[in-house]
């Protein structure tokens, strides 16, 4: 089955590659890659994506552990304020 034939069938023509640079058919463990697709008037739509971990020098736990202490904060503001102001 060609490119073309799929994009006819409605089916996207899609390429991926996984954080070795190996090509991949699991979406979930693709890195980068890109695909084709047609939309609803009939054009040719290519998608680019590219994704990646940074690691933060500054930050001493993980990206997730700080986040949810930001959100815990942010919890406590909320619930400090609501007594200040005799809301809750």
């Amino acid at each position: 089955m060609t490119e073309s034939d799929r994009l006819q069938n409605g089916e996207p023509d899609s390429h991926f590659v996984d954080e070795h640079g190996r090509p991949t058919d699991d979406p979930a463990r693709a890195v980068r890659g890109e695909v084709v697709d047609v939309d609803e008037s009939g054009r040719r739509r290519r998608f680019w994506f590219v994704t990646g971990e940074a690691k933060l020098d500054w930050l001493p736990v993980s990206e997730s552990a700080f986040l949810l202490w930001v959100l815990v904060g942010l919890l406590g503001l909320w619930l400090l304020l609501g007594f200040a102001l005799g809301l809750i």
